[in-house]
């Protein structure tokens, strides 16, 4: 299946991206992770459910009165309610975290979307450049199909050699053998796609993953909106929420309880009211330890931030040269290098067929040509899978 295909139903790089992301299950997977963590938000903070105990308190089981429920005053039937009561530090500092966590899988949800959008376009940037140089193999077959052609009647005319002839085919087996690997690496790209956007890998593929969609400069100036980095103040939101709910445990929660005792009807019922509270008395054996840990995790991830910044930078400088370079080198193919290599290529066909010169410089300045050619659509892959990588660093 090659460019040239049925052109009616061409698939369009924005398309395809809709599709990629319509039908990831990376995607569908984080989709339903940020729904998940949206639900857990609705019961952060809230109070743990109450507890009802019943009972039976001062049974006899010796004595004169043992094993009634009746004859002994102290004998009681005890049925209460507890609820436990975090305190509100700590309340806040789950909802906080629950909070964060949301923003977290949000923040997660955009660099997945940029990661599918960079290895779509790198799939889409090498069928295109296959496709390419499928098209100047076939037409460098064409010219040999012709060369073989005119060939017999010039050797029963005694102006070349029967050998020119052999030539000739081994160049269009040599071209032969190319093609076979084309067709070996357009299958492989077209599985690549196929991942992304299923069956309609096979269409024919219609522009392009697009220009550089921000300056270098603002790029440079703008790293903390890197998709990447985006997670950060969301991980450290819950990090620093974990940190305020083990310092709220130096504060203690605390519980009530009523129970209603019931007795026989000589003695009267009775009511019960109870309150507790915890004595965080060993916090630099308890809750020390945990908030040192949490303070450490903040600082971490401080750090880890600014080692994710310093390698983006790093990565941005090293695309950039790469850029450059890139693009020096195609301009000087575009400009001078193609017609250099087709100027040699014209120039040895007509000395061939002059006379003057021999088919083997015809068919080495063939192959410089398509070499050239073939060095052009590299360079603009390489170039545009560069560009295709710098925009998949911030979301839109």
């Amino acid at each position: 299946i090659g460019l040239a295909g049925n052109q009616a139903h061409a698939l369009g790089f924005a398309e395809a991206l809709d599709l990629a992301e319509q039908h990831s299950p990376r995607i569908t997977a984080q989709r339903l992770q940020i729904d998940a963590a949206s639900s857990s938000q609705k019961s952060a903070g809230t109070l743990p459910d109450p507890k009802l105990s019943v009972g039976i308190e001062n049974f006899p089981v010796s004595g004169m009165d043992r094993f009634s429920l009746t004859r002994e005053s102290m004998t009681m039937q005890r049925l209460a309610l507890m609820q436990e009561v975090p305190n509100r530090a700590k309340r806040d500092a789950q909802i906080a975290g629950a909070e964060a966590k949301v923003e977290r899988e949000r923040a997660t949800l955009a660099v997945q979307r940029l990661q599918i959008r960079q290895e779509l376009s790198q799939a889409w940037i090498m069928a295109q450049a296959i496709e390419q140089r499928d098209q100047v193999l076939a037409a460098l077959l064409s010219e040999n199909q012709r060369l073989q052609d005119s060939l017999p009647a010039r050797i029963a005319g005694g102006t070349v050699q029967a050998a020119d002839l052999l030539m000739a085919r081994q160049e269009a087996l040599a071209l032969s053998d190319r093609r076979d690997d084309l067709q070996r690496d357009r299958s492989k790209a077209r599985a690549m796609l196929r991942r992304w956007v299923g069956a309609r890998a096979d269409e024919a593929l219609q522009g392009a993953p697009g220009p550089l969609s921000l300056p270098l400069d603002q790029l440079r100036s703008e790293v903390h909106r890197y998709a990447e980095l985006a997670q950060y103040p969301a991980m450290q939101a819950m990090a620093l929420a974990e940190k305020r709910e083990a310092e709220a445990e130096t504060k203690g929660d605390w519980s009530w309880e009523v129970a209603y005792s019931r007795r026989d009807r000589r003695w009267g019922d009775m009511v019960s009211f109870q309150v507790t509270f915890d004595l965080p008395w060993q916090q630099e054996r308890r809750q020390g330890p945990q908030i040192k840990a949490k303070q450490l995790e903040l600082q971490r991830l401080e750090a880890e931030q600014e080692d994710v910044t310093r390698r983006h930078l790093q990565e941005l400088e090293d695309s950039a040269s790469e850029l450059a370079a890139l693009n020096s080198q195609i301009e000087r193919l575009q400009s001078a290098g193609m017609g250099l290599a087709q100027g040699r290529a014209e120039l040895a066909l007509a000395n061939y067929q002059s006379a003057k010169g021999d088919l083997s410089a015809v068919l080495a300045a063939r192959a410089q040509v398509r070499e050239t050619h073939w060095r052009l659509i590299d360079l603009q892959a390489q170039r545009d899978t560069v560009i295709a990588r710098l925009n998949s660093l911030i979301a839109d």
